[in-house]
């Protein structure tokens, strides 16, 4: 448990490992509570509701930007969108936990501006663009048009890589885990 009021935030284009590492860290820290997002899409085999994201239809996400519930939220791709509701934070601060948040690169330069010094700002960049597409290959869940869109999206995403605190290229997982591990620590205070 942490008395600070403290959020980890990891952005990155889809596919560069983001989401292995914070399963990785959330095993090392005890104080780390993963902030669980809102979407409009559709579960992929084997995710949960409540687990890996609220699952919501789009007409009841826009419901619940109008009633204001989201800290943040965009429309990534065209009818889907995703969204940090503001009841997570309330929910894993009351734990007093440290927050730690998967979003795409614009929602963590949002979630950034809104927490400034209390969040640190880590971008997850792959080793290189031949790298991800293969990656985002190898996942077998997306259709060509989806991976054409995620590389075209990345190439916008990685121009942001300066306006994040550190960015961890992720060429080999457990030296991008112990880079990140690290950094954490020094930004904990641990």
């Amino acid at each position: 448990m942490t008395d600070n009021r403290k959020a980890i935030l990891f952005s990155a284009p889809s596919g560069c490992g983001k989401t292995t590492i914070i399963k990785q860290l959330l095993n090392h820290f005890d104080c780390f509570e993963f902030s669980i997002s809102a979407t409009s899409r559709q579960p992929r085999e084997g995710e949960r509701d409540g687990v890996d994201y609220y699952f919501l239809s789009h007409e009841r996400f826009k419901e619940r930007v109008a009633a204001n519930d989201f800290l943040e939220w965009e429309e990534v791709y065209h009818g889907t969108c995703y969204g940090t509701l503001k009841s997570e934070i309330d929910r894993i601060w009351n734990n007093g936990h440290v927050i730690v948040f998967d979003v795409d690169v614009n929602g963590g330069l949002n979630i950034k501006k809104y927490f400034g010094q209390d969040a640190l700002a880590i971008f997850v960049m792959p080793p290189s663009v031949e790298v991800l597409e293969q990656r985002l290959r190898s996942r077998g869940t997306d259709s060509e048009e989806s991976i054409a869109k995620r590389l075209g999206r990345s190439a916008e995403e990685l121009k942001q890589s300066p306006n994040f605190d550190i960015t961890i290229v992720n060429d080999d997982l457990a030296t991008a885990v112990e880079q990140t591990r690290l950094a954490i620590n020094r930004y904990l205070n641990l």
